[in-house]
Protein backbone atom coordinates (compact mmCIF):
# COMPACT_ATOMS: atom_id res chain seq x y z
CA UNK A 1 0.00 0.00 0.00
CA UNK A 2 1.43 3.65 -0.76
CA UNK A 3 1.20 6.77 1.31
CA UNK A 4 -1.76 7.91 -0.57
CA UNK A 5 -3.65 4.84 -0.80
CA UNK A 6 -3.01 4.77 3.17
CA UNK A 7 -4.55 8.64 3.03
CA UNK A 8 -7.47 7.76 1.52
CA UNK A 9 -7.68 4.85 3.94
CA UNK A 10 -7.77 7.01 6.68
CA UNK A 11 -10.00 9.54 4.81
CA UNK A 12 -12.72 7.24 4.14
CA UNK A 13 -12.49 6.38 7.53
CA UNK A 14 -13.16 9.41 9.04
CA UNK A 15 -15.79 9.90 6.39
CA UNK A 16 -17.29 6.46 7.16
CA UNK A 17 -17.39 7.27 10.95
CA UNK A 18 -18.84 10.96 10.22
CA UNK A 19 -21.65 9.68 7.96
CA UNK A 20 -22.73 6.55 10.25
CA UNK A 21 -22.73 9.14 13.09
CA UNK A 22 -25.06 11.73 11.28
CA UNK A 23 -26.93 8.62 10.26
CA UNK A 24 -27.40 7.63 13.57
CA UNK A 25 -28.92 11.00 14.64
CA UNK A 26 -31.30 11.14 11.81
CA UNK A 27 -32.83 7.53 12.21
CA UNK A 28 -32.47 6.39 15.68
CA UNK A 29 -36.16 6.14 17.20
CA UNK A 30 -37.52 9.70 18.74
CA UNK A 31 -38.64 10.13 22.10
CA UNK A 32 -41.92 9.33 22.92
CA UNK A 33 -43.92 12.40 22.43
CA UNK A 34 -45.17 14.70 25.30
CA UNK A 35 -48.29 14.32 26.33
CA UNK A 36 -50.45 16.81 28.03
CA UNK A 37 -51.23 15.25 32.04
CA UNK A 38 -54.57 14.22 33.12
CA UNK A 39 -56.12 16.92 34.88
CA UNK A 40 -55.57 16.81 39.19
CA UNK A 41 -52.60 14.88 38.17
CA UNK A 42 -49.01 16.25 38.60
CA UNK A 43 -46.18 15.77 35.13
CA UNK A 44 -43.43 15.38 37.92
CA UNK A 45 -42.04 12.40 37.76
CA UNK A 46 -42.63 9.34 40.52
CA UNK A 47 -41.22 8.51 43.80
CA UNK A 48 -38.63 6.16 43.71
CA UNK A 49 -39.76 3.00 44.07
CA UNK A 50 -36.39 1.09 44.51
CA UNK A 51 -36.14 -1.01 47.78
CA UNK A 52 -34.33 0.24 50.28
CA UNK A 53 -32.03 -2.24 52.47
CA UNK A 54 -33.69 -3.73 55.51
CA UNK A 55 -34.54 -1.72 58.59
CA UNK A 56 -35.48 1.05 55.95
CA UNK A 57 -39.07 3.63 56.14
CA UNK A 58 -41.53 1.38 53.46
CA UNK A 59 -41.58 2.65 50.19
CA UNK A 60 -44.48 4.76 48.72
CA UNK A 61 -46.79 2.73 47.03
CA UNK A 62 -45.61 2.76 43.55
CA UNK A 63 -48.73 2.12 41.95
CA UNK A 64 -50.31 4.85 43.49
CA UNK A 65 -51.95 7.54 41.38
CA UNK A 66 -49.87 11.04 41.50
CA UNK A 67 -50.86 13.11 43.61
CA UNK A 68 -52.94 16.63 42.68
CA UNK A 69 -50.14 18.87 41.38
CA UNK A 70 -49.36 21.62 43.97
CA UNK A 71 -47.86 24.98 43.50
CA UNK A 72 -45.45 26.24 45.15
CA UNK A 73 -43.06 29.23 44.98
CA UNK A 74 -39.89 29.85 42.95
CA UNK A 75 -36.80 31.05 45.22
CA UNK A 76 -34.06 32.83 43.32
CA UNK A 77 -30.49 32.13 44.22
CA UNK A 78 -27.66 34.22 43.27
CA UNK A 79 -23.98 33.00 43.50
CA UNK A 80 -20.55 34.41 41.49
CA UNK A 81 -20.94 31.52 39.37
CA UNK A 82 -24.72 30.93 38.55
CA UNK A 83 -28.17 31.41 39.47
CA UNK A 84 -30.50 28.37 40.35
CA UNK A 85 -34.11 28.61 40.67
CA UNK A 86 -35.92 26.06 43.48
CA UNK A 87 -39.49 25.32 43.60
CA UNK A 88 -40.93 24.79 47.19
CA UNK A 89 -43.20 22.48 45.24
CA UNK A 90 -41.00 19.89 45.74
CA UNK A 91 -37.80 21.71 46.94
CA UNK A 92 -36.70 21.08 43.13
CA UNK A 93 -34.06 22.94 41.79
CA UNK A 94 -35.21 23.65 38.60
CA UNK A 95 -33.06 25.63 36.76
CA UNK A 96 -29.32 26.40 37.36
CA UNK A 97 -27.79 29.35 34.89
CA UNK A 98 -23.91 29.62 34.59
CA UNK A 99 -22.57 32.65 34.40
CA UNK A 100 -19.29 31.96 33.28
CA UNK A 101 -20.21 29.55 29.89
CA UNK A 102 -23.14 31.23 27.32
CA UNK A 103 -25.95 29.50 25.61
CA UNK A 104 -24.87 28.07 22.37
CA UNK A 105 -27.48 29.79 19.62
CA UNK A 106 -26.96 33.64 21.90
CA UNK A 107 -24.00 34.21 23.64
CA UNK A 108 -25.57 36.79 25.68
CA UNK A 109 -27.66 34.75 27.73
CA UNK A 110 -26.24 32.44 30.55
CA UNK A 111 -25.91 28.47 29.82
CA UNK A 112 -28.85 26.53 31.73
CA UNK A 113 -27.79 23.47 32.97
CA UNK A 114 -31.25 22.63 34.51
CA UNK A 115 -34.42 24.05 33.27
CA UNK A 116 -37.61 23.45 33.31
CA UNK A 117 -39.76 25.02 30.79
CA UNK A 118 -42.82 24.32 27.81
CA UNK A 119 -39.60 22.82 25.75
CA UNK A 120 -36.96 21.44 28.44
CA UNK A 121 -37.31 19.31 31.02
CA UNK A 122 -34.06 18.59 33.40
CA UNK A 123 -34.14 19.05 37.26
CA UNK A 124 -32.70 17.99 40.39
CA UNK A 125 -34.68 16.35 42.80
CA UNK A 126 -34.86 14.68 46.56
CA UNK A 127 -36.87 13.67 49.00
CA UNK A 128 -37.25 11.03 51.63
CA UNK A 129 -38.71 7.44 51.96
CA UNK A 130 -41.19 6.51 53.99
CA UNK A 131 -45.02 6.52 54.46
CA UNK A 132 -46.01 10.17 54.92
CA UNK A 133 -41.82 11.07 54.77
CA UNK A 134 -41.60 14.64 52.58
CA UNK A 135 -40.55 14.07 48.92
CA UNK A 136 -40.19 15.82 45.58
CA UNK A 137 -43.63 15.79 45.53
CA UNK A 138 -44.19 18.10 49.15
CA UNK A 139 -44.12 21.36 49.47
CA UNK A 140 -41.92 22.68 51.25
CA UNK A 141 -41.98 26.14 53.62
CA UNK A 142 -38.69 28.40 52.60
CA UNK A 143 -37.81 29.55 55.95
CA UNK A 144 -36.23 33.34 56.21
CA UNK A 145 -32.51 34.05 55.26
CA UNK A 146 -30.27 35.98 52.21
CA UNK A 147 -30.75 34.80 48.61
CA UNK A 148 -28.28 36.29 46.88
CA UNK A 149 -24.24 35.33 47.89
CA UNK A 150 -23.43 38.32 50.23
CA UNK A 151 -19.63 40.31 49.21
CA UNK A 152 -17.39 38.88 51.43
CA UNK A 153 -19.22 35.42 52.10
CA UNK A 154 -17.90 31.91 51.35
CA UNK A 155 -21.34 30.44 51.39
CA UNK A 156 -25.31 30.95 51.61
CA UNK A 157 -27.85 28.66 52.81
CA UNK A 158 -31.22 27.48 51.82
CA UNK A 159 -33.18 26.21 54.39
CA UNK A 160 -36.88 24.35 53.32
CA UNK A 161 -39.01 22.90 56.18
CA UNK A 162 -41.75 20.25 56.09
CA UNK A 163 -43.77 17.94 58.33
CA UNK A 164 -44.43 14.21 58.01
CA UNK A 165 -47.75 13.35 58.75
CA UNK A 166 -46.67 11.25 62.00
CA UNK A 167 -45.02 14.62 63.62
CA UNK A 168 -41.43 14.39 62.53
CA UNK A 169 -39.64 17.16 61.62
CA UNK A 170 -37.32 17.48 58.50
CA UNK A 171 -35.07 20.47 57.39
CA UNK A 172 -33.62 20.73 53.69
CA UNK A 173 -30.98 22.74 53.80
CA UNK A 174 -29.24 23.56 50.33
CA UNK A 175 -25.51 24.91 50.63
CA UNK A 176 -24.27 27.08 47.96
CA UNK A 177 -20.40 28.12 48.18
CA UNK A 178 -18.33 30.84 46.25
CA UNK A 179 -16.45 29.63 43.53
CA UNK A 180 -17.61 26.22 43.39
CA UNK A 181 -20.66 24.21 41.51
CA UNK A 182 -21.27 21.97 44.16
CA UNK A 183 -23.83 22.15 46.75
CA UNK A 184 -24.65 20.62 49.64
CA UNK A 185 -28.31 19.03 50.15
CA UNK A 186 -28.79 18.16 53.68
CA UNK A 187 -31.74 16.79 55.62
CA UNK A 188 -31.95 16.66 59.01
CA UNK A 189 -34.95 14.66 60.28
CA UNK A 190 -36.25 15.09 63.82
CA UNK A 191 -38.00 11.84 64.91
CA UNK A 192 -41.22 13.14 66.86
CA UNK A 193 -42.57 9.54 67.39
CA UNK A 194 -41.79 6.99 70.33
CA UNK A 195 -40.01 4.14 68.32
CA UNK A 196 -36.51 4.78 66.93
CA UNK A 197 -36.60 5.01 63.11
CA UNK A 198 -34.19 4.53 60.01
CA UNK A 199 -35.34 6.90 57.14
CA UNK A 200 -33.89 6.47 53.75
CA UNK A 201 -33.40 9.59 51.33
CA UNK A 202 -33.60 9.48 47.30
CA UNK A 203 -31.31 12.18 44.91
CA UNK A 204 -32.60 12.45 41.30
CA UNK A 205 -32.32 13.39 37.63
CA UNK A 206 -35.49 13.74 35.81
CA UNK A 207 -34.81 15.15 31.81
CA UNK A 208 -35.84 14.38 28.29
CA UNK A 209 -33.19 13.25 25.79
CA UNK A 210 -33.12 16.81 24.75
CA UNK A 211 -29.46 18.58 24.52
CA UNK A 212 -28.71 22.06 25.56
CA UNK A 213 -25.88 22.27 23.63
CA UNK A 214 -25.86 22.19 19.69
CA UNK A 215 -24.74 18.86 18.19
CA UNK A 216 -22.37 19.16 14.87
CA UNK A 217 -23.92 16.89 12.41
CA UNK A 218 -21.02 16.49 10.58
CA UNK A 219 -18.82 15.37 13.39
CA UNK A 220 -19.29 12.58 16.18
CA UNK A 221 -21.94 13.45 18.70
CA UNK A 222 -20.91 13.49 22.57
CA UNK A 223 -22.56 11.14 24.92
CA UNK A 224 -25.85 12.14 26.77
CA UNK A 225 -27.62 10.58 29.45
CA UNK A 226 -26.95 8.80 32.56
CA UNK A 227 -23.66 8.03 33.81
CA UNK A 228 -22.70 5.49 37.18
CA UNK A 229 -19.97 4.73 38.64
CA UNK A 230 -18.55 2.33 41.51
CA UNK A 231 -15.68 0.64 41.71
CA UNK A 232 -16.60 -2.78 40.60
CA UNK A 233 -18.39 -1.79 37.43
CA UNK A 234 -16.13 1.18 37.05
CA UNK A 235 -17.68 3.94 34.53
CA UNK A 236 -21.27 2.86 33.13
CA UNK A 237 -22.72 4.61 30.66
CA UNK A 238 -26.68 4.17 30.62
CA UNK A 239 -27.92 4.81 27.49
CA UNK A 240 -32.10 6.24 26.84
CA UNK A 241 -32.36 3.60 24.49
CA UNK A 242 -31.41 0.91 27.18
CA UNK A 243 -34.00 2.38 29.75
CA UNK A 244 -36.50 2.09 26.73
CA UNK A 245 -35.46 -1.32 26.37
CA UNK A 246 -36.10 -2.41 30.04
CA UNK A 247 -39.37 -0.26 30.02
CA UNK A 248 -40.34 -2.54 27.51
CA UNK A 249 -39.14 -6.00 29.01
CA UNK A 250 -39.03 -5.83 32.93
CA UNK A 251 -37.22 -8.90 33.22
CA UNK A 252 -33.85 -7.33 31.36
CA UNK A 253 -30.88 -7.38 33.63
CA UNK A 254 -29.86 -3.61 33.78
CA UNK A 255 -26.25 -2.98 32.57
CA UNK A 256 -25.34 -1.68 36.29
CA UNK A 257 -24.52 -2.71 39.66
CA UNK A 258 -27.75 -1.85 41.54
CA UNK A 259 -26.37 -2.01 44.96
CA UNK A 260 -22.35 -0.64 46.29
CA UNK A 261 -21.21 0.98 49.10
CA UNK A 262 -19.77 3.48 46.97
CA UNK A 263 -20.22 5.24 43.90
CA UNK A 264 -22.03 7.85 42.78
CA UNK A 265 -24.68 8.61 39.44
CA UNK A 266 -25.27 11.46 36.87
CA UNK A 267 -26.44 12.92 33.54
CA UNK A 268 -23.50 14.29 30.65
CA UNK A 269 -24.45 16.24 27.81
CA UNK A 270 -21.43 17.60 25.62
CA UNK A 271 -19.13 19.87 28.05
CA UNK A 272 -21.00 19.44 31.18
CA UNK A 273 -22.22 17.06 33.83
CA UNK A 274 -24.58 17.11 36.90
CA UNK A 275 -24.06 14.32 39.61
CA UNK A 276 -25.07 13.01 43.17
CA UNK A 277 -22.00 12.75 45.04
CA UNK A 278 -22.47 10.58 48.21
CA UNK A 279 -20.09 10.37 50.84
CA UNK A 280 -17.01 7.88 49.92
CA UNK A 281 -16.18 7.59 53.34
CA UNK A 282 -17.12 5.93 55.55
CA UNK A 283 -18.56 3.50 52.89
CA UNK A 284 -22.38 3.06 53.24
CA UNK A 285 -24.61 0.84 51.02
CA UNK A 286 -26.36 2.75 48.41
CA UNK A 287 -29.20 1.53 45.91
CA UNK A 288 -28.60 3.08 41.79
CA UNK A 289 -31.40 3.24 39.81
CA UNK A 290 -32.52 4.56 36.27
CA UNK A 291 -35.77 3.95 34.30
CA UNK A 292 -38.03 5.43 31.63
CA UNK A 293 -40.88 7.58 33.10
CA UNK A 294 -44.05 8.93 31.27
CA UNK A 295 -44.60 11.93 29.08
CA UNK A 296 -40.37 10.99 26.75
CA UNK A 297 -38.48 11.42 30.38
CA UNK A 298 -35.74 9.91 32.46
CA UNK A 299 -34.52 9.42 35.68
CA UNK A 300 -31.25 8.37 37.43
CA UNK A 301 -30.57 8.24 40.91
CA UNK A 302 -29.50 6.45 44.14
CA UNK A 303 -30.60 6.24 47.47
CA UNK A 304 -28.73 6.70 50.56
CA UNK A 305 -29.49 5.16 54.28
CA UNK A 306 -30.06 7.68 56.73
CA UNK A 307 -28.89 6.98 60.62
CA UNK A 308 -30.77 5.36 63.09
CA UNK A 309 -33.06 8.19 65.04
CA UNK A 310 -33.53 7.64 68.38
CA UNK A 311 -36.94 9.73 69.79
CA UNK A 312 -36.61 12.94 69.93
CA UNK A 313 -33.07 12.82 68.43
CA UNK A 314 -32.28 15.08 65.14
CA UNK A 315 -30.50 12.48 62.77
CA UNK A 316 -28.51 13.98 58.87
CA UNK A 317 -28.61 12.51 55.25
CA UNK A 318 -26.39 14.67 53.28
CA UNK A 319 -25.14 13.91 49.77
CA UNK A 320 -23.26 16.62 47.54
CA UNK A 321 -24.40 17.35 44.08
CA UNK A 322 -22.33 18.92 41.18
CA UNK A 323 -23.79 21.17 38.81
CA UNK A 324 -21.06 22.92 36.08
CA UNK A 325 -18.70 22.47 33.44
CA UNK A 326 -16.47 19.17 32.83
CA UNK A 327 -13.25 20.74 34.14
CA UNK A 328 -11.11 17.70 34.63
CA UNK A 329 -8.93 18.67 37.83
CA UNK A 330 -12.08 19.77 39.85
CA UNK A 331 -14.15 16.37 38.97
CA UNK A 332 -10.83 14.21 40.05
CA UNK A 333 -10.78 16.21 43.63
CA UNK A 334 -14.59 16.07 44.25
CA UNK A 335 -15.15 11.91 43.95
CA UNK A 336 -13.48 9.01 42.59
CA UNK A 337 -13.50 8.55 38.62
CA UNK A 338 -15.74 11.62 38.32
CA UNK A 339 -13.24 12.90 35.52
CA UNK A 340 -14.21 10.13 33.16
CA UNK A 341 -17.00 11.93 31.93
CA UNK A 342 -14.22 13.63 29.91
CA UNK A 343 -14.48 10.82 27.83
CA UNK A 344 -11.36 10.33 25.35
CA UNK A 345 -12.52 6.58 24.34
CA UNK A 346 -9.94 3.72 23.38
CA UNK A 347 -7.01 6.38 22.86
CA UNK A 348 -7.55 7.87 26.76
CA UNK A 349 -4.21 6.58 27.47
CA UNK A 350 -2.81 8.99 24.66
CA UNK A 351 -5.49 11.56 24.69
CA UNK A 352 -4.98 12.39 28.81
CA UNK A 353 -1.17 13.34 28.47
CA UNK A 354 -2.16 15.73 25.92
CA UNK A 355 -4.71 17.24 27.62
CA UNK A 356 -2.41 18.22 30.43
CA UNK A 357 0.49 19.25 27.92
CA UNK A 358 -2.30 21.38 25.88
CA UNK A 359 -3.16 23.37 29.21
CA UNK A 360 0.45 23.95 30.36
CA UNK A 361 0.41 25.81 26.88
CA UNK A 362 -2.33 27.50 27.53
CA UNK A 363 -0.82 28.90 30.92
CA UNK A 364 1.98 29.67 29.05
CA UNK A 365 0.42 31.55 26.14
CA UNK A 366 -3.16 32.63 27.30
CA UNK A 367 -4.91 31.61 24.36
CA UNK A 368 -6.25 28.38 23.54
CA UNK A 369 -5.79 28.89 19.83
CA UNK A 370 -1.99 29.44 20.11
CA UNK A 371 -1.46 26.35 22.45
CA UNK A 372 -2.92 24.11 19.91
CA UNK A 373 -0.43 25.66 17.38
CA UNK A 374 2.33 24.82 20.02
CA UNK A 375 1.00 21.58 20.56
CA UNK A 376 0.99 20.82 17.38
CA UNK A 377 4.56 21.65 16.22
CA UNK A 378 5.65 19.42 19.47
CA UNK A 379 3.72 16.69 18.02
CA UNK A 380 5.50 16.60 14.62
CA UNK A 381 9.05 17.47 16.45
CA UNK A 382 8.44 14.20 18.46
CA UNK A 383 7.75 12.62 15.42
CA UNK A 384 10.10 14.17 13.17
CA UNK A 385 12.53 11.24 12.46
CA UNK A 386 9.85 8.83 11.39
CA UNK A 387 8.43 11.80 9.38
CA UNK A 388 12.01 12.38 8.08
CA UNK A 389 12.08 8.97 7.18
CA UNK A 390 8.38 9.04 5.69
CA UNK A 391 9.46 12.49 3.85
CA UNK A 392 12.55 10.73 2.54
CA UNK A 393 10.77 8.00 1.20
CA UNK A 394 8.14 9.76 -0.39
CA UNK A 395 10.89 11.83 -2.05
CA UNK A 396 12.76 9.38 -3.47
CA UNK A 397 9.31 7.74 -4.97
CA UNK A 398 9.11 11.05 -6.52
CA UNK A 399 12.39 11.09 -8.53
CA UNK A 400 11.74 7.42 -9.79
CA UNK A 401 8.28 8.08 -11.16
CA UNK A 402 8.97 8.77 -14.19
CA UNK A 403 10.61 5.31 -14.50
CA UNK A 404 7.36 3.35 -12.67
CA UNK A 405 5.26 4.57 -14.99
CA UNK A 406 7.18 3.38 -17.83
CA UNK A 407 7.06 0.32 -16.34
CA UNK A 408 3.61 0.51 -15.99
CA UNK A 409 3.28 1.07 -19.74
CA UNK A 410 5.73 -1.75 -20.95
CA UNK A 411 3.53 -4.44 -18.65
CA UNK A 412 0.63 -3.05 -18.80
CA UNK A 413 -1.03 -6.43 -19.96
CA UNK A 414 1.16 -8.43 -17.43
CA UNK A 415 0.57 -7.54 -13.75
CA UNK A 416 2.74 -10.42 -12.33
CA UNK A 417 5.57 -9.00 -14.03
CA UNK A 418 4.93 -5.45 -13.63
CA UNK A 419 5.03 -6.39 -9.66
CA UNK A 420 8.48 -7.87 -10.24
CA UNK A 421 10.40 -5.55 -12.07
CA UNK A 422 8.92 -2.26 -9.67
CA UNK A 423 10.47 -4.50 -6.39
CA UNK A 424 13.99 -4.95 -8.19
CA UNK A 425 13.49 -0.81 -9.11
CA UNK A 426 12.96 -0.32 -5.83
CA UNK A 427 15.94 -2.70 -4.59
CA UNK A 428 18.29 -1.03 -6.71
CA UNK A 429 17.51 2.56 -6.29
CA UNK A 430 16.78 1.57 -1.91
CA UNK A 431 13.46 2.22 -1.29
CA UNK A 432 11.49 0.83 0.89
CA UNK A 433 7.66 1.47 -0.70
CA UNK A 434 5.93 0.78 2.73
CA UNK A 435 8.72 3.79 4.14
CA UNK A 436 6.25 6.61 3.68
CA UNK A 437 3.45 4.02 5.21
CA UNK A 438 4.44 3.32 8.74
CA UNK A 439 5.53 6.36 10.25
CA UNK A 440 1.62 7.28 9.40
CA UNK A 441 0.35 4.41 10.70
CA UNK A 442 2.55 4.79 13.94
CA UNK A 443 0.82 8.36 14.34
CA UNK A 444 -2.42 8.13 13.33
CA UNK A 445 -3.62 7.01 17.25
CA UNK A 446 -2.25 9.89 18.48
CA UNK A 447 -3.87 12.06 16.14
CA UNK A 448 -7.25 10.44 16.78
CA UNK A 449 -6.49 11.03 20.40
CA UNK A 450 -5.65 14.70 20.07
CA UNK A 451 -9.03 14.91 18.00
CA UNK A 452 -10.75 13.98 21.02
CA UNK A 453 -9.10 15.76 23.18
CA UNK A 454 -10.28 19.13 20.87
CA UNK A 455 -13.61 17.85 20.61
CA UNK A 456 -14.52 17.26 24.33
CA UNK A 457 -12.30 20.24 26.44
CA UNK A 458 -14.84 22.12 27.72
CA UNK A 459 -11.96 25.09 28.16
CA UNK A 460 -12.33 25.78 24.05
CA UNK A 461 -15.94 26.12 24.50
CA UNK A 462 -16.61 29.78 23.00
CA UNK A 463 -12.61 30.09 23.42
CA UNK A 464 -11.23 32.68 20.62
CA UNK A 465 -7.87 32.77 18.95
CA UNK A 466 -7.30 35.47 16.74
CA UNK A 467 -9.89 38.23 14.49
CA UNK A 468 -12.61 36.52 13.14
CA UNK A 469 -12.20 33.32 14.92
CA UNK A 470 -14.29 34.20 18.32
CA UNK A 471 -14.91 30.42 19.26
CA UNK A 472 -12.11 27.42 18.71
CA UNK A 473 -15.48 24.63 19.22
CA UNK A 474 -17.58 25.96 16.39
CA UNK A 475 -17.09 26.00 12.75
CA UNK A 476 -15.38 29.04 11.13
CA UNK A 477 -18.11 31.29 10.43
CA UNK A 478 -15.68 33.22 7.05
CA UNK A 479 -14.48 29.34 6.22
CA UNK A 480 -10.70 30.56 6.02
CA UNK A 481 -9.38 28.12 8.09
CA UNK A 482 -11.17 25.13 5.19
CA UNK A 483 -9.82 27.29 2.28
CA UNK A 484 -6.44 27.19 3.37
CA UNK A 485 -6.27 23.85 4.54
CA UNK A 486 -7.49 23.07 0.54
CA UNK A 487 -4.83 25.13 -0.57
CA UNK A 488 -2.86 23.41 1.53
CA UNK A 489 -3.91 19.70 0.67
CA UNK A 490 -3.67 20.46 -2.95
CA UNK A 491 -0.03 21.79 -2.49
CA UNK A 492 0.64 18.08 -0.47
CA UNK A 493 -0.78 15.98 -3.41
CA UNK A 494 1.50 18.16 -5.84
CA UNK A 495 4.48 17.45 -4.01
CA UNK A 496 3.55 13.61 -3.15
CA UNK A 497 4.49 11.06 -5.68
CA UNK A 498 1.48 9.59 -8.10
CA UNK A 499 3.34 6.63 -9.57
CA UNK A 500 -0.69 5.90 -11.16
CA UNK A 501 -1.03 5.53 -14.76
CA UNK A 502 -4.80 5.29 -14.77
CA UNK A 503 -5.47 9.30 -15.83
CA UNK A 504 -9.09 9.04 -13.91
CA UNK A 505 -7.41 7.60 -10.65
CA UNK A 506 -4.73 10.00 -10.72
CA UNK A 507 -7.61 12.73 -10.82
CA UNK A 508 -9.59 11.36 -8.11
CA UNK A 509 -6.22 11.15 -5.46
CA UNK A 510 -5.43 14.63 -6.31
CA UNK A 511 -9.11 15.29 -5.48
CA UNK A 512 -10.06 13.45 -2.61
CA UNK A 513 -7.84 15.61 0.42
CA UNK A 514 -9.18 18.53 -1.28
CA UNK A 515 -12.76 17.09 -0.88
CA UNK A 516 -12.31 16.06 2.34
CA UNK A 517 -11.42 19.61 3.37
CA UNK A 518 -15.02 21.00 2.37
CA UNK A 519 -15.94 18.63 5.61
CA UNK A 520 -13.56 20.70 7.52
CA UNK A 521 -16.23 23.50 7.19
CA UNK A 522 -18.40 22.35 9.78
CA UNK A 523 -16.08 21.44 11.93
CA UNK A 524 -15.18 23.32 15.28
CA UNK A 525 -12.10 25.69 14.06
CA UNK A 526 -9.88 24.29 17.13
CA UNK A 527 -9.84 21.14 15.24
CA UNK A 528 -9.46 22.44 12.09
CA UNK A 529 -6.22 24.76 12.90
CA UNK A 530 -4.70 21.71 14.20
CA UNK A 531 -4.88 19.65 10.93
CA UNK A 532 -4.07 23.15 8.67
CA UNK A 533 -0.52 23.98 10.94
CA UNK A 534 -0.58 20.00 10.69
CA UNK A 535 -0.30 19.94 7.37
CA UNK A 536 1.72 22.97 6.52
CA UNK A 537 4.68 21.46 8.86
CA UNK A 538 4.17 18.34 6.68
CA UNK A 539 4.35 20.59 3.37
CA UNK A 540 7.51 21.89 4.37
CA UNK A 541 9.44 18.82 5.54
CA UNK A 542 8.39 17.20 2.55
CA UNK A 543 9.37 20.03 -0.03
CA UNK A 544 12.99 20.23 2.27
CA UNK A 545 13.29 16.52 1.72
CA UNK A 546 12.20 17.06 -1.80
CA UNK A 547 15.10 19.77 -2.80
CA UNK A 548 17.63 17.41 -0.63
CA UNK A 549 16.99 14.17 -2.87
CA UNK A 550 16.57 16.43 -5.79
CA UNK A 551 20.34 17.18 -5.03
CA UNK A 552 21.66 14.19 -4.14
CA UNK A 553 20.37 12.41 -7.08
CA UNK A 554 22.30 14.59 -9.59
CA UNK A 555 25.55 14.86 -7.40
CA UNK A 556 25.16 10.56 -8.29
CA UNK A 557 24.08 11.46 -11.84
CA UNK A 558 27.43 13.40 -12.19
CA UNK A 559 29.45 10.77 -10.53
CA UNK A 560 28.01 8.64 -12.76
CA UNK A 561 29.41 10.79 -15.94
Amino acid sequence: MDTQRLILFVIFSFSALFLWEAWQREHRPPPPPVTQAAPGTSAESPVPTATPAPGAAAALNPNAAPAAASVGETIAIRTDLYSADIDTAGAVITQIALNEHRDTEDKTRPYLLLQKNADRTFVAQSGLLGEGLPNHRTVWQALPGPRDLAPGADKLQLALQASAANGDKVVQTLTFYRGSYVIDVDFAITNAGSAAIAPHAYFQFTRDTKSQSKQNSMAPSSYIGPVMYNEADKYKKVDFGELDKEAADPSRKPPFSKNADNGWVGMVEHYFVTAWLPPEEPKTPREFYARKLDNGLYAAGVIVPGPTIAPGATGDVKVELYAGPQVQDTLKSLAKGLDLVVDYGIFTVIAAPLFVLLKWLHALVHNWGWAIVLLTIIIKSVFYPLNHASARSMAKMKVIAPKLKALQEQYAKDKQQLQIKMMEMYKTEKINPLGGCLPIVVQIPVFIALYWVLLSAVELRHAPWIGWIHDLSAPDPWYVLPVIYAITAYLQVKLSPTPIQDPVQAKVMQIMPIAFSVMFIFFPAGLVLYWLINNSLQIFQQWHMNRVIGRETAAAAAKRR
